[in-house]
């Protein structure tokens, strides 16, 4: 029986190997605390509804974590929200409401968009607004460290020439980044690559008190802040999107180590980008999809299933061709467990293990996937041979499965619900017309059973007939 967790004790050798970032290299995990891991995730920022590449990282690093704890750890996972920012500030004004009416409602959002995704929540949530006297705290403590400064507006800067270990990250050199990028001039910093820690009040603007006076924080300070303050100045993993490696992720570096004088975090994940036909996904080309508007044709399932398709590193290219995809695929392995009775028996050692090493190597989830079908083409010949063997595969198949988050559903209820409710083709009225052609076969009417399973499939209905003379159907469009 494959339980919740694998059969191990600590101390052990572990097998699993994950990407760091930092090192650019696969690594074998070995947390700091043995037997505990600690992974901190950067989560949204909450003025609008959740798009694609937020569903990414969340199904991506809710899969991390799923198998982090089947493979025996004790995990403590963080993922902020960053409730306070210009973008928020910005659109609370536009729509005439108080920002933290507007995130709430985004917060309430973007939870009811993971829930659909089935996304586990993290273990800790923390909000920017909630943990202002922590990054008042570190601000000050980098003040003291000397690598911060007061500007001639009042804002605190980080000086990021005083960090000697800036760039480590990204491999970007500062003083590459100096004279080669484009940095606008703000007479207040010192260098134009200072980045701002805490913000002075504008007029008719959320401020806190500080020692700097009336303002709020700055966006990077605020994950050092709450990472540290949940995990502690040193911990296993720090995940987010690739586009946060620089310079979020490497001022979060400067500043927690800057800060604390202790290595920050050991492991660095970062999942690829999110494309959409072969471009990057952005506002200003049009091509940019909330969950929302997606789950109106798709299933939450098919959407989960396709992130999971490409490995996290790598980019996902977005299209419908690779969502249809998706569905016919998740639709196969449901049809495989068609009709078994799935018991709690022992599982197939075999599958187990090669499912095993696909997530051991970074979490390699389209091999993973591949393990899957080859149980389901396996399932569909045990079928009607070995009922025992059927049971073991439909029982690893799912059990596997649910690592991924994956084939939770009834099949039946799975393959017969569609995304469009079709009041005229309700499945009592599907039924009845599978009975009447039927009886059409049994009068040796042809035609009128042809006619009949040609006007279900118009409507997106597709029937399987068995050798045994029985029908089962699914729909196509879900």
């Amino acid at each position: 029986m494959l339980s919740s967790v694998r059969s191990l004790t600590f101390p052990f050798e572990s097998m699993l190997k994950i990407y760091n970032t930092l090192t650019r290299k696969k690594e074998i995990f070995k947390p700091k605390i043995e037997g505990v891991v600690g992974m901190y995730v950067c989560g949204m920022t909450v003025y609008d509804y959740c798009h694609i590449g937020h569903a990414r990282v969340m199904v991506v690093f809710d899969t991390v974590g799923r198998y982090i704890r089947y493979s025996g750890y004790v995990l403590n996972y963080v993922r902020n929200i960053t409730d306070i920012d210009d973008k928020i500030i910005q659109r609370a004004n536009e729509n005439g409401e108080g920002y933290s009416d507007l995130t709430q409602r985004f917060i309430d959002a973007m939870h009811e968009d993971e829930r659909a995704l089935s996304v586990l929540p993290p273990d800790i949530e923390p909000k920017a607004t909630e943990s202002i006297a922590d990054i008042i705290a570190m601000i000050s403590k980098l003040i003291i460290n000397g690598l911060a400064y007061v500007g001639a507006n009042g804002d605190v800067f980080y000086s990021v020439t005083k960090f000697k270990n800036y760039g480590q990250l990204s491999g970007k050199n500062l003083d590459d980044l100096q004279s080669g990028e484009r940095v606008d001039i703000d007479h207040a910093k010192q260098n134009p690559m200072d980045f701002v820690l805490w913000k002075m009040a504008k007029a008719n603007e959320p401020a806190w008190q500080s020692p700097w006076g009336l303002g709020r924080p700055g966006w990077h300070i605020e994950c050092s802040a709450m990472s540290t303050c949940c995990l502690g100045n040193h911990f296993d993993i720090h995940g987010g999107g690739m586009d946060l490696q620089f310079p979020h992720h490497e001022n979060e570096i400067a500043q927690s180590e800057g800060a604390t004088g202790e290595k920050f975090v050991n492991i660095w994940m970062h999942n690829g980008f999110v494309r959409v036909n072969e471009e990057k996904m952005s506002k200003s080309l049009g091509n940019f999809f909330t969950v929302r508007e997606v789950l109106k044709q798709y299933k939450p399932e098919i959407i989960r299933f396709f992130i999971l398709s490409s490995h996290y590193r790598s980019p996902l290219n977005y299209s419908d061709e690779q969502l249809n995809d998706a569905s016919a695929a998740l639709t196969r392995l449901y049809t495989s467990l068609r009709d078994c009775h799935v018991e709690n028996i022992i599982i197939d050692a075999e599958y187990k293990s090669r499912f095993e090493d696909a997530m051991d190597d970074d979490f390699n989830t389209p091999v993973a996937l591949s393990v899957l079908f080859d149980l389901a083409r396996e399932l569909n010949k045990a079928k009607e041979v070995d009922t025992e063997r059927t049971n073991c595969l439909s029982n690893t198949l799912i059990k596997l499965a649910a690592l991924l988050g994956l084939l939770q559903d009834d099949p039946e209820k799975f393959l017969k619900s569609s995304v469009i409710n079709d009041a005229d083709f309700t499945d009592d009225l599907v039924e009845q017309q599978i009975q009447a052609r039927l009886e059409a076969k049994q009068a040796k009417n042809w035609q009128l059973a042809d006619e009949i399973r040609n006007v279900l499939k118009e409507q997106g209905v597709i029937l399987e007939d068995a050798p045994n003379g029985l029908t089962s159907w699914r729909r196509e469009k879900i």
